[in-house]
């Protein structure tokens, strides 16, 4: 058995409602054990002997769509790749406020012309590194509440679909996907 966190995409933010009770009982149903939740947003840890992400995201979408005729995208990662997430954010040692750091995830990378062309709106304080399938932001002007370096422009820019959660989340499930 392997340890990993599912993200879905724009979970409770929007028109999109989902009980966090049904999200723990669909990944239960999959076969999947301890599964554990995190927040209202569409967080959720779980062990399971499927050693495909793409399968287990794929397999948590097919379910959503079935039992609850929600199409939502879900984002699966190992718990190492989490680990490495925490571990690896540039900007952790120059920001103690967890509100002004965050982490995009990419369903796959992005192309390295996208990512060459991306840039922040005129007149906003946004630094990112884009390190494979995830994007460290820092917003050292506060927080995300008042940008335009949305997760939608990052869709749209790159071409691939992301979720973002700041840093406390990040933090948090990191830990949930340690055991």
């Amino acid at each position: 058995m392997a340890r990993y966190v599912a993200l879905l995409r724009g979970v409770n933010v929007g028109s999109t409602r989902l009980a966090m009770a049904d999200l723990r009982r669909i990944v239960t149903d999959l076969g999947h054990e301890d599964v554990r939740t995190y927040l209202q947003s569409g967080n959720v840890a779980f062990d399971s002997s499927v050693r495909d992400a793409d399968k287990l995201a794929a397999g948590i979408e097919r379910a959503l769509a079935d039992e609850l005729a929600l199409t939502v995208p879900v984002l699966v990662r190992s718990g190492r790749e989490m680990a490495a997430v925490a571990g690896g954010n540039p900007y952790a040692e120059i920001e103690d406020d967890p509100t002004r750091l965050l982490v995009a995830f990419l369903r796959s990378a992005p192309a390295t012309s996208s990512v060459d062309a991306l840039v922040v709106p005129g007149g906003e304080n946004v630094s990112f590194t884009v390190t494979g399938r995830e994007i460290f932001l820092h917003f050292p002007d506060g927080g995300y509440g008042r940008t335009k370096f949305t997760n939608a422009y990052l869709e749209k820019k790159l071409a691939v679909v992301a979720t973002t959660r700041n840093w406390k989340s990040v933090r948090a499930l990191t830990e949930m996907a340690a055991g």
